[in-house]
């Protein structure tokens, strides 16, 4: 089950850097995110009212105030990066490359924040990672150099990667669990009135007319919202911050096969030995992680028998007994 679901959380989460490359061709980045989300958090909060209202109960202020605070970090700081990148002519490739570089800096933080433990194995197998998805994307990254993408240009994907960490740790430090459904409806409502003000604010909240762009904002509403973003929390609860992590690596090389379907972009031989070493950086740490002395905890709140609080979940990932949440860190 852990693999079917890590399998369908890379597919759903590469799939936003294809959505974000299509919507980028009909409308401005704030345009597309805004649409995204606003129907989004009408539904979802039409779901809240009806199906899941007992998942809201008891759930107070200060609660909702942290699950928005990490909506902000986790989806509109992320994806605006995300997007803005794109549409300033950063590859989709070399977006999720830098995107996979997020598993180390969380993987460095994860001791002196979470007190999980991180085997020497697991530290090869994350720099195996690093070197596979530069392997897909080294080729793009030159850009900068021939003047065809300013290189500061480059450092935009970097502020959303450090924002999506901060989101990691701000979950994974949270004194009581949130409900998935609840979390996510208060995330996608709140980056709908980010995105909103903000086009708003550019004046570019009209949406375009071509087919092209509704196509856009289906691909990334099913795939990669309730797909990427709904499997990111999933699969970091159900494992640990390291070895989830590691899937981050397989981002950047299945893009790059995916937009070479999609987009006619090259795939060749520095492509595949990309694919190839990330795929041996996920065995590396998934070894690693079932046969260290002290395997590591979990990033997020603790799971349903787990609900005894936030000192319990820190003594779990102390003992390494207990799981972890979202994106990523190991969550567009």
């Amino acid at each position: 089950m852990n693999l079917l679901l890590s399998a369908a959380f890379v597919l759903c989460w590469s799939s936003g850097f294809i959505g974000a490359k299509l919507g980028a061709g009909s409308a401005d980045a704030v345009t597309v995110l805004m649409w995204r989300f606003l129907p989004l958090a009408a539904v979802l909060g039409l779901v809240a009212v009806t199906l899941t209202r007992n998942a809201w109960r008891g759930l107070t202020a200060r609660a909702v105030l942290r699950q928005a605070a990490i909506g902000v970090l986790s989806q509109s700081g992320y994806l605006l990066t995300v997007y803005y990148a794109i549409q300033l002519g950063v590859s989709s490739g070399t977006t999720a490359l830098i995107d996979g570089t997020q598993p180390l800096v969380a993987g460095a933080l994860a001791g002196p924040l979470l007190g999980q433990y991180v085997s020497r194995r697991q530290w090869l197998g994350l720099g195996l990672g690093v070197a596979g998805v530069a392997l897909v994307t080294v080729a793009d990254a030159t850009a900068a150099a021939t003047g065809t993408v300013e290189s500061w240009a480059y450092a935009v994907p970097f502020l959303g990667m450090f924002s999506l960490v901060a989101a990691t740790f701000l979950e994974g430090r949270s004194p009581t669990r949130t409900a998935p459904s609840v979390a996510m409806t208060i995330h996608c409502a709140t980056s709908a009135v980010v995105f909103t003000v903000l086009a708003a604010a550019a004046g570019a909240a009209a949406p375009p007319a071509e087919a092209s762009f509704w196509t856009a904002i289906a691909w990334l509403v099913v795939l990669a919202t309730f797909g990427g973003y709904g499997l990111y929390w999933l699969v970091l609860r159900r494992s640990g911050v390291t070895e989830v992590n590691t899937l981050m690596f397989l981002m950047a090389p299945v893009t790059a096969v995916w937009g070479a379907a999609m987009f006619g972009e090259p795939f060749g031989v520095q492509t595949a030995a990309g694919l190839t070493v990330g795929l041996v950086a996920v065995t590396v740490v998934r070894r690693g992680t079932r046969g260290a002395g002290r395997p590591e905890g979990r990033v997020a709140g603790p799971a349903p028998a787990e609900r005894a609080g936030a000192r319990a979940g820190v003594q779990r990932a102390a003992r390494g007994t207990a799981g972890g949440d979202h994106g990523r860190g190991r969550a567009s």
